[in-house]
């Protein structure tokens, strides 16, 4: 029993680890990146920050939230507030933004995931054109009424050139 028990943890940790890296390898993200929520626990204080560089200015951009939450997360959704900031700290794209992270109706989690935790990629910005080229910061601030909030694990942050199709 103990073994087959230690077997399947192993098995699920395995799975895990190589669905994570395949969902890591996004060739065409210009910026990816995530911060682990210590404990789970996100408190409103704690506001993940991303910042990166944009130098093609003429073409759009997607930018997605990378949202990692546990099976015990207690909520269908996740309120959060995103500012883009430039580099000179100034707000320049700012929104309150609803996640929805499971089945408002049957509580099944969305996303990616193997045992007990999910993995999101939710669009924050799309064919979203940066005013010029740069250094940016991309924050998130947890907007739920609870806080510290449990069963968020990461958040982050990738940025990507649209795809236009022909």
């Amino acid at each position: 029993m103990f073994f087959t028990t230690y077997a399947r943890k192993i098995t699920q940790f395995g799975l895990l680890l190589a669905i994570t890296s395949l969902l890591s390898c996004d060739s065409n993200a210009v910026f990816k990146d995530h911060e682990d929520i210590d404990d789970g626990m996100w408190y409103v204080k704690n506001e993940p920050s991303f910042t990166f560089e944009i130098t093609d200015i003429s073409q759009p951009y997607n930018v997605y939230y990378l949202v990692r939450n546990s099976i015990g997360y207690p909520y269908y959704n996740l309120f959060v507030k995103r500012f883009l900031l430039n580099d000179k700290n100034k707000v320049v794209n700012e929104a309150l933004n609803e996640l929805i992270l499971m089945d408002e109706r049957t509580g099944k989690p969305m996303g990616d995931g193997l045992g007990d935790l999910f993995d999101h990629k939710i669009v924050a910005l799309k064919n979203y054109r940066f005013p010029k080229a740069g250094k940016y910061s991309f924050k998130v601030r947890q907007y739920m009424r609870q806080d510290p909030l449990p069963g968020i694990m990461s958040m982050g942050v990738s940025v990507e050139p649209t795809v236009v199709k022909q």
